[in-house]
């Protein structure tokens, strides 16, 4: 059985980011894997409601676990508390990932729902810090592992040694 990989909507060129943008990840291999059937597109955040374009959001207090036990929030940049929304977006990629039976995820870096290794530092200036968001979080504490778009390389060695 060929691995199942849960890939960010928006490294796939759906324009579904905060701006109404993609962020298309120009990689050979995602096309293949597309026509093997082994992606699953999804944006979490589109699937918890929210809207494109929407205001910029940043995890304040915290990253992604600390988000996920209540003791960092994801605002907006206007003030706007927007942690359940980004809550209810963690456990939609992760139901998504389960019931395709995703191994491992791709996910847009920088995100406060999907960076793996950064993640803006809460402050709206543009600076980011290491960390991971809700998404990412939630999915690496159910055993998914979660790969950055400049992991591309690493993720198709982990594709081919899971694949035997």
């Amino acid at each position: 059985m060929k691995t199942k990989i849960l890939v960010s909507a928006c490294l796939m060129g759906f324009k579904v980011r905060y701006n109404g943008q993609d962020k298309p990840l120009l990689a050979d291999v995602l096309a293949r894997w597309q026509q093997e059937n082994r992606l699953v597109i999804h944006c979490p955040e589109l699937a918890a409601g929210l809207s494109t374009p929407r205001l910029p959001a940043e995890l304040v207090g915290g990253g992604g676990l600390a988000a996920l036990n209540g003791s960092a929030n994801i605002l907006e940049s206007d003030g706007t508390d927007v942690s359940q929304h980004y809550l209810l977006a963690a456990c939609l990629a992760l139901k998504t990932a389960q019931e395709s039976g995703c191994r491992l995820a791709l996910m847009t870096d920088g995100s406060p729902t999907c960076g793996s290794l950064k993640i803006y530092d809460g402050t709206f200036q543009g600076r980011t810090q290491p960390g991971m968001g809700v998404a990412t979080a939630l999915l690496r504490q159910h055993g998914i592992e979660v790969y950055a778009e400049s992991e591309i390389s690493a993720l198709i060695a982990r594709v081919a040694e899971l694949d035997g």
